[in-house]
């Protein structure tokens, strides 16, 4: 048995130590160490990742790559192509034997030989469908798998949605949290500064106790802050299927393309209007089929009867060809049936469309007001509260202000920093909502589910 195993991790690897007697390797040990080169090979992606500050794109990408829905998304497209690829195939021959005119009675009775009428018979019969019918199957088939693409699409578009969504709430979650900090020591040095000035009879107890105060404010608005941040992190690491210590400091540019998309681009790339229009192609693919099936398929048989030897064997073939009764009310009405259900694919296609385009617009639209009052903000709001503090501060170390004063200051310009943030998290949240729910040009064009 193994007598010490000990992993630590250094510049992002892990090591194993291991000490073993010497003595031979048994299977027990043998599945020992194989278990501990599993747990070392499912967590270093968690080491890993926990090391390393996620940029945006990375952490959308191991979204992709990592969803299990999205796994069940290609296993799903995958099924439907496998079942697409037999769609034109003839149906599978019938092989046929039997006795016919068997003697049950007399002389002869149960014997295969002795009566002229006994044979025994072996044919095939097979059911020949026509090559339009079966182009018209091959396509319901190749039109179901691009609806399967579509659904698979679409969850991948809320996946990396979701995935940027939650690293856009960590970016600003540890920005809003650097400002509590920052808030912090400045409130733990007026309060030592303040302590001094207090043994050295230069303040009163009432301003010590204000600054004690201002600090207790600032140390919980830190740890809330802090609590924050750690949810939002959980939520990213949700979606990444990896410990996630931290994202990276770059947050790109808040420009989106998506409110100038052209319907043509609309069909392809985003994931609602991708899935109604091929809706519409698969329901014009089902009539096509029930339209070519009002024509029966026929079935041809050919069998070889053999009889006794002292009597001639025979060969038969025939044609069955079913005869639709009442088609007007059988054939006719399945034509009927898929014509309707293709004008409702139609209209939910045209719905889908306004719905999204509509959507695309107001969030644009907010989008762009949200930019434009963050930087009213920043020119019209900061400079006044940043320039209160150094008034406040003069003021009071001139002995013509309070502390007091100089607290309100302090904390009103926190509070416009982290207003500031809160508009340009939903301002990112927006955005992201935009960029990130079409799906990507390249997983459209390679085929959709090659990843």
């Amino acid at each position: 048995m193994p007598t010490l195993a000990l992993v630590f991790i250094t510049g992002g690897f892990m090591f194993l130590s291991i000490g073993t007697p010497l003595i031979p390797q048994s299977r027990a040990l043998r599945f020992y160490r194989c278990s501990v080169l599993a747990a070392l090979a499912v967590c270093s992606p968690y080491c890993f990742a926990q090391l390393q500050a996620l940029t945006l794109e990375q952490a959308v990408e191991l979204a992709t790559q990592r969803s299990a829905s999205n796994k069940a998304g290609v296993a799903s497209v995958q099924a439907s192509r496998e079942v697409g690829a037999k769609a034109d195939r003839l149906p599978d021959p019938t092989l046929k034997v039997g006795v016919d005119n068997l003697p049950v009675t007399g002389d002869d009775r149960f014997s295969v030989t002795r009566d002229f009428m006994t044979m025994r018979r072996v044919g095939i019969e097979q059911q020949w469908v026509s090559s339009d019918k079966r182009a018209a199957r091959s396509e319901r088939a190749q039109r179901t798998v691009e609806m399967e693409e579509a659904t698979y699409l679409t969850n991948v578009a809320k996946v990396r949605e979701e995935a940027a969504k939650a690293w856009v709430k960590v970016w600003y979650s540890q920005r809003a949290l650097r400002l509590a900090k920052a808030l912090e020591k400045e409130a733990a040095g007026d309060l030592t500064a303040m302590q001094a000035a207090h043994r050295g009879g230069k303040a009163v107890a009432t301003d010590v106790t204000q600054a004690q105060l201002a600090f207790s404010q600032a140390q919980d608005v830190e740890r809330k802050n802090e609590q924050d941040l750690r949810a939002a992190r959980q939520v990213l690491s949700r979606w990444t299927v990896a410990l996630v210590e931290g994202v990276a400091e770059s947050m790109p540019p808040l420009v989106t393309h998506v409110s100038n998309m052209p319907v043509e681009d609309l069909e392809k790339y985003h994931p609602m209007v991708l899935a109604a229009r091929r809706a519409v192609t698969l329901a014009d693919a089902e009539t096509t089929v029930v339209t070519h099936e009002r024509r029966p398929d026929w079935s041809v048989e050919a069998s070889y009867s053999q009889r006794g030897s002292q009597y001639s064997n025979m060969v038969s073939v025939g044609v069955s060809i079913p005869l639709p009764v009442h088609a007007s009310q059988r054939q006719d009405r399945d034509i009927a049936e898929k014509s309707a259900l293709a004008t409702k694919a139609r209209l939910q296609y045209e719905d889908a469309l306004r719905e999204q385009q509509t959507e695309i617009q107001a969030q644009s639209s907010a989008l762009e007001s949200m930019n434009e009052r963050i930087s009213l903000l920043k020119s019209q709001l900061l400079p006044p509260a940043t320039q209160q503090v150094e008034l406040a501060s003069a003021a009071y170390r001139a002995g013509t202000g309070n502390l007091s004063a100089v607290f309100n200051a302090k904390k009103t310009l926190l509070e416009k920093q982290l207003q500031i943030t809160d508009l340009e998290r939903a301002a990112a949240m927006t955005w992201a909502s935009l960029e990130y729910h079409v799906i990507p040009h390249e997983m459209v064009a390679n085929g959709r589910t090659n990843q």
